[in-house]
């Protein structure tokens, strides 16, 4: 009988396994870590395919059934079952197509509504530099106190402000209109009398003539010469000064002028006067009409910034 045969001493089969050391221990694990975050991830990968996938297979279907005309059944008697030949639909699009865009310009206005709001007398700019024109005319009509100076507006402001007064008498404050509308020769003799005072405290002519320009507006370049503009006080602060910003009155007015026309023409801070070039006066109402007042309230801008919008915008065509 055959024996076996010893083993071979070179036989890999038959030598002794070695002992891993520790690092050899972790380098293995770490690459059995490594093959499991590969596997791992490659089917993360293939399961957001599939979910992506689903996903825009829903919305292509949701898009397509959105614009699919509802079934005949809901269709009033005798409608085409056809979307695109539906009297509704048709008119639907017909709307949506003939909708006017909304002007993008800081006011939101077209340019023929902003040279509407130009031409309309009550929009009329007198400042320093814009003379009333030579052909504006009107009418008044007294709304002054008995204390008044000039008892006059013209007559669609008179009205608007007798309203105002009686509206806010009827809240318990009293309002007075003290001065109104001035003639040119009124404003001038206004005007040199502000200019004297400078000359007396030692100012050149036209050093005075300047400081009063902050103060009085030069003749014909005065609201008051249009009979638009209203300095109002009360029976508590009869003064004309910044004063009456502290009163009952001053704060009825800022909450309520707007809806009888009225905004408030010199607002308080660096920047409005920097544009207005006068001081703030809170007693110097200017009436525009109602729905002029609130789309410059609105705005935010002073007169003179609101009127060259307007312009800026009316000239866009």
């Amino acid at each position: 009988m055959q024996q076996p045969m010893a083993p071979m001493p070179n036989d890999p089969s038959h030598r002794p396994r070695r002992k891993l050391t520790r690092a050899e221990i972790r380098r293995r694990r770490r690459r059995r870590a490594a093959r499991r975050l590969t596997v791992f991830f490659c089917a993360l990968a293939l399961v957001a395919g599939g979910v992506s996938f689903a996903v825009t297979r829903m919305q292509a279907a949701a898009s397509s059934a959105s614009t699919t005309t509802p079934a005949s059944s809901t269709l009033p008697a005798g409608s085409a079952a056809s979307g695109s030949n539906s009297p509704a639909a048709s008119s639907s699009s017909q709307a949506a197509s003939s909708a006017p865009a909304v002007p993008q310009n800081a006011l939101g206005l077209t340019a023929a509504e902003a040279q509407a709001m130009l031409n309309d007398s009550r929009m009329v700019l007198v400042n320093h530099d814009s003379p009333m024109p030579e052909d504006y005319t009107f009418d008044t009509k007294e709304c002054g106190s008995a204390t008044a100076i000039n008892k006059t507006l013209q007559t669609e402001a008179a009205d608007a402000f007798l309203e105002m007064q009686a509206a806010a008498a009827a809240d318990g404050v009293t309002i007075w209109m003290q001065s109104g509308y001035r003639s040119v020769s009124y404003q001038t003799t206004l005007y040199n009398n502000k200019t004297q005072q400078y000359l007396n405290q030692g100012y050149d002519e036209a050093t005075a003539r300047e400081l009063a320009a902050g103060i009085v507006n030069p003749p014909g370049y005065s609201e008051h010469n249009c009979g638009l503009a209203a300095d109002l006080n009360c029976p508590d602060f009869t003064d004309l000064d910044t004063g009456f910003e502290n009163t009952t009155a001053f704060a009825w007015l800022c909450e309520h002028a707007e809806q009888y026309g009225f905004i408030l023409r010199y607002p308080k801070g660096e920047e409005a006067e920097a544009v207005t070039e006068i001081t703030y006066e809170p007693w110097h109402w200017r009436y525009v009409g109602p729905e002029n007042a609130a789309r410059i309230n609105e705005s935010g801008l002073v007169f003179e910034e609101y009127i060259a919008e307007l312009q800026k915008i009316a000239a866009a065509v």
